[in-house]
């Protein structure tokens, strides 16, 4: 996928390998990529490793720049990559280190159905879903809201499509931040982004994004598990997408906006996509505030698709979704910029925590998780592709230690989507799928051919490197059955 990386890479164990602050004038920290050989022989691949010292070189950053063993090269941050900045030191915020997706993101729904209740009926229930559920590029939806409703919902996001009938009350206990992240400011998010994003909210879109039915296929903690509503024999529903339209017009928006901000504080970056505004000045508040806006419309865009989902489940199986189990086992955000605090030597200091294609994984006891997960911890989403596995694990306190709480988010991409396509060629994905026992629903051949299973590391290696390291450890496997695509 690019020039092969020729950095230094240091072993600091099993595990994680350090990119050293001595490499390159500007590194303010070290880099540490979480992998072990298999997966950084892949990751040397790109430039991805050169994108993780670039991000050391960042004003204000703390401890280290880090990435996750599904790292691979992205737009400014390497996709897989944390970082954390230090406002009252200087430290930036970087619209890069979130992605255009703001707030892309994967909710799990749990249910009391079987293989063998759901099977006779998959291919139906897929198709419902797939008329339901808008899906692909530019697609919008049968829910729309005027311009003050949507102000509303960038201002409240989950909560205020909850009160509008869709979804249930326990929804939000169990969705990270509740769905609602309260800096979000709606007048600093441009007229063309709500254009875009006025009937998006409970769409799919395209490109990585799915919804997949499942099946709990082996448990490795059933105690962690029986806390997250999962056994081995029920079937899921795995939702993954985010802000949409919406979400990628204010990261271009902001892009522009920020172009000449780093020469104005006298900031020197290494690569112009790093492009970033100290937190504490207003071009940093205003990126902060409409980022927060964006996450806001995603959370509520699949608090919305969950409804949809339901509806689907309760006329299929003729019962209502309450009496089918559907509960939301949790919802986390992998593309975001998030103000949290952390000890930084010995004191407690608030910082701006960029994940970029990385996702949250709290311990037990942190103040932020709701009352069922204190016991154990945050469930921490980790989708496959959609021919292998996905994975829930849980958040450990290695994690707060090491990478500010946070964890890998998928396989990452081995092969871009061009090569993907020319890899296809000659060949039926939806075939091959089915071979494999998934049932696929696409609204095209090339959303196919794009995704297909090869084109991603093995989710078993990224989730076992994180499982290794003891940021986060495997609780369940979940195995595809069917999966809709835009």
């Amino acid at each position: 996928m690019g020039r092969e990386y020729t950095g230094p890479l240091e072993r600091i164990d099993d595990c994680r390998w350090r990119i050293p602050r001595s490499y390159k004038p500007g590194m303010r920290v070290d880099g540490i990529i979480y992998a072990d050989d298999v997966l950084m022989n892949s990751i040397k691949q790109d430039q991805s490793p050169e994108q993780v010292a670039n991000v050391a070189c960042l004003p204000g950053i703390v401890k280290y720049s880090l990435a996750m063993p599904d790292i691979h090269w992205g737009y400014g941050f390497c996709i897989g990559g944390v970082a954390a900045t230090d406002p009252e030191q200087g430290g930036v915020i970087s619209p890069g280190g979130v992605g255009y997706d703001i707030n892309c993101g994967v909710r799990l729904i749990r249910t009391n159905l079987s293989v063998a209740d759901v099977q006779p009926h998959l291919a139906r229930l897929l198709d419902r879903l797939f008329d339901t559920v808008p899906c692909g590029v530019g697609r919008g939806g049968r829910v729309k809201f005027k311009r003050g409703e949507l102000k509303q919902l960038l201002e409240q996001g989950s909560p205020y499509v909850l009160k509008r009938g869709f979804g249930w009350d326990s929804d939000m206990e169990v969705t990270e931040a509740g769905g609602c992240l309260p800096r979000a400011r709606p007048d600093f998010v441009s007229n063309r982004a709500c254009e875009r994003g006025a009937d998006q909210c409970g769409t799919l879109g395209s490109g990585n994004h799915f919804i997949e039915v499942q099946v709990v296929d082996q448990v490795d903690d059933s105690k962690v598990a029986g806390a997250f509503g999962l056994a081995e024999g029920n079937v899921t529903l795995m939702i993954h997408s985010g802000s949409r339209g919406l979400g990628y017009q204010v990261c271009d928006d902001a892009l522009k906006d920020l172009r000449d901000t780093p020469r104005k504080y006298g900031i020197d970056l290494p690569d112009r996509q790093l492009v970033c505004a100290p937190v504490r000045s207003p071009e940093g508040e205003r990126y902060l505030g409409a980022m927060c806006a964006a996450a806001n419309f995603a959370w509520a865009n699949r608090q919305i698709m969950t409804h949809l989902a339901r509806t689907v489940f309760a006329e299929i199986f003729e019962q209502p979704a309450e009496r089918l189990g559907m509960s939301l086992v949790y919802d986390v955000a992998h593309n975001i910029a998030k103000m949290e605090p952390y000890d930084v030597d010995g004191k407690t200091v608030t910082l701006c925590v960029h994940r970029k294609g990385a996702t949250r994984a709290f311990p037990s006891g942190h103040p932020e998780l709701p009352p069922r997960y204190q016991s154990v911890g945050q469930p921490v989403l980790v989708p496959g592709d959609m021919g292998r596995s996905s994975y829930v694990l849980v958040g450990r306190p290695a994690a707060m230690e090491q990478t500010f709480g946070s964890c890998c988010h998928g396989a990452g991409r081995v092969m871009s989507r061009g090569q993907a396509i020319r890899a296809a060629k000659g060949r039926s994905i939806h075939r091959e799928l089915l071979d494999r026992g998934v049932l696929a629903r696409a609204r095209s051949r090339k959303g196919l051919d794009e995704e297909q299973p090869e084109a991603y590391k093995d989710v078993l290696e990224v989730v076992n490197a994180v499982h290794n390291s003891g940021i986060s450890t495997r609780v369940a496997r979940l195995k595809p059955l069917g999966v809709l695509k835009g």
